[in-house]
């Protein structure tokens, strides 16, 4: 147990070497750490929202648009069903929550509540057993009437789904604008909390996550203008949408679009290389290509109409088929707006408009003041715990704190190398890390007490002391990292960023522990043995 390859030892050295390497920039100004050379690691640990400062959102779901779609789309299932079914029908209009169906045939009224049944989905997990429904269909109060309610579990349900992909869409969306661990996580039924360290002004935060995006590709009306519709009256299946130019007229459009915004797979801002001008070149998946091949390749030199959340961006007339699947929006853009809806429309349409509710930013004096705090508390443990274990423990007790400063070492190195964001929970997480050394490095030193007091030789003494106390230490660190998964698999946020300290210091905690300190003891025993007289251990 106490002999050690050549090999093993290089590879502790090597360890031990590459953790303050990587963990020496954090100990100098930015400044000095540029001037180094390009071949040292220069990367610094990054610091959270409550170290760093940034920016603090809470921004809510408009509920009532999310619940106007979706009764919009039941209205269109409803339509389909009727018409697939070859049931006439004179009108199918919503009326608050409730699709109003008006038949043509009232004694077509059986037929058409059981196919509309069939619309109808339970809600629940096929193991643990359905809770309800999706909506409720029933006979209206009149011959030839039927009514379609969505249910109100139904409805919270999709707005939990809502929230969730909402969440992930400003997660993808924040993510694009460079800032480093950002926190993102659900409040609630319809609230996202958004945390962005670094961004001291919240002006492009929420120019990014604010809009929509919802991108989506239109039939125009070929005879009828929107004017005229607005005169007389819109047409069934189309709708007014206004220019997002304030001089343009507005223009008539389908309402079901020719390819929805869930076919675009990518968005990039460019130039037109004629005028020169900030353009955004858009790719379509294989369906959305198909579709929009299909489209323009049977309605040359008609225009179709390119709409950014229900305002025209443009109507271009088509030339020629675009079978390519890609193509490009140009408009009033500036570098900067082009490169920001890029990004929208990149990461995905949200599910509704957010508002913002809450809205304030965090200095970056107060983080000092909390690292500041941090750095004085940890000095003061970290003396005592080092004047401590020396004075219980003599020589083992000084290998025990090079162990434990390289143990730290490691943690920040560790924890630099993958860029991971330090908060003050991780803070706590890496004082709680040190303090779990310190019981290891005792439980192994109390357990060599015990062997030499029962008789055995120093060297067998030593090589029990680690041998025997491997298994409380393997078993106490195993449970608090489980504790640490379960931690970061459930938590989000600050809780996340303890649970990576936790995690990086258990596995470094450990290594010091058995291998730095019983390398530096090894070497010890190798001195003694060689000398003359009886080896005392210094414990």
């Amino acid at each position: 147990m106490l002999q050690f390859s050549r090999w093993k030892i290089i590879a502790i050295a090597v360890t031990c070497l590459a953790g303050i390497v990587f963990a020496l920039p954090n100990f100098f100004a930015k400044e000095t750490v540029a001037s180094w050379p390009s071949w040292v690691p220069r990367k610094q640990l990054s610091l959270g929202l409550d170290l760093k400062g940034g920016a603090h959102l809470l921004l809510q779901m408009d509920a009532n648009e999310l619940r106007k779609d979706w009764l919009q789309s039941i209205r269109e299932d409803v339509r389909k069903t009727l018409r697939d079914a070859k049931i006439g029908f004179t009108a199918i209009g919503a009326t608050g929550n409730v699709i109003q169906v008006t038949l043509l045939k009232p004694e077509e009224t059986d037929k058409a509540y059981d196919e509309l049944k069939k619309l109808v989905q339970p809600i629940g997990n096929p193991i643990l057993g359905t809770s309800g429904t999706t909506m409720v269909v029933e006979r209206g109060a009149t011959a030839g009437s039927i009514t379609v309610a969505p249910t109100e579990q139904a409805f919270n349900e999709r707005l939990a789904s809502a929230a969730g992909a909402a969440v992930e869409t400003v997660s993808r969306r924040v993510n694009a604008l460079g800032t480093v661990e950002p926190n993102i996580v659900r409040q609630g039924l319809d609230r996202i909390l958004v945390q962005a360290p670094g961004f001291e002004d919240t002006k492009a935060l929420k120019a990014v996550i604010g809009s929509t995006a919802k991108l989506t590709f239109h039939d125009v009306h070929p005879s009828i203008s929107a004017a005229e519709a607005q005169q007389t009256r819109v047409p069934i299946g189309y709708k007014i949408h206004p220019s997002e130019e304030a001089d343009e007229p507005p223009y008539l459009l389908r309402e079901i679009p020719v390819v929805p915004g869930d076919d675009l797979v990518d968005a990039q801002p460019g130039f037109d290389q004629r005028t020169n001008e900030p353009i955004i070149s858009f790719r379509f998946n294989q369906s959305g290509a198909r579709k929009f091949g299909a489209f323009t390749k049977d309605n040359v030199g008609r225009p179709f109409a390119i709409v950014l959340d229900n305002k025209v961006l443009s109507a271009p007339v088509i030339r020629e088929p675009i079978l390519g699947g890609s193509g490009q929006i140009s408009g009033s853009f500036s570098v900067e707006s082009a490169n920001h809806l890029a990004i929208q429309l990149r990461s995905g349409a949200l599910p509704t408009p957010l508002t913002i509710i809450e809205e304030r930013t965090v200095g970056p004096s107060l983080g000092a003041d909390s690292v500041k705090a941090g750095v004085t508390a940890g000095l003061i443990g970290s003396i005592a715990t080092i004047l401590m274990t020396i004075t219980a423990y003599g020589t083992f007790g000084v290998y025990a704190v090079i162990g434990l400063i390289i143990n730290g070492l490691l943690i920040v190195g560790l924890m630099t190398a993958v860029g991971s964001t330090l908060t003050l929970p991780g803070i706590a997480g890496l004082v709680l890390t040190i303090g779990m050394a310190v019981d290891a490095n005792v439980l192994i030193f109390e357990r060599i007490r015990e062997e030499l007091r029962a008789g055995k030789s120093p060297i067998a003494s030593i090589d029990a002391g680690f041998t025997r106390a491997m298994v409380t230490i393997a078993d106490s660190q195993l449970t608090t990292l489980v504790a640490a998964f379960i931690m970061f698999w459930l938590g989000s946020g600050p809780i996340r960023g303890f649970a990576v300290t936790l995690t990086i210091g258990i596995f470094t905690s450990i290594f010091t522990a058995v291998w730095v300190t019983r390398l530096l003891i090894s070497f010890w025993l190798r001195n003694a043995k060689s000398a003359k007289g009886k080896i005392s251990v210094p414990i």
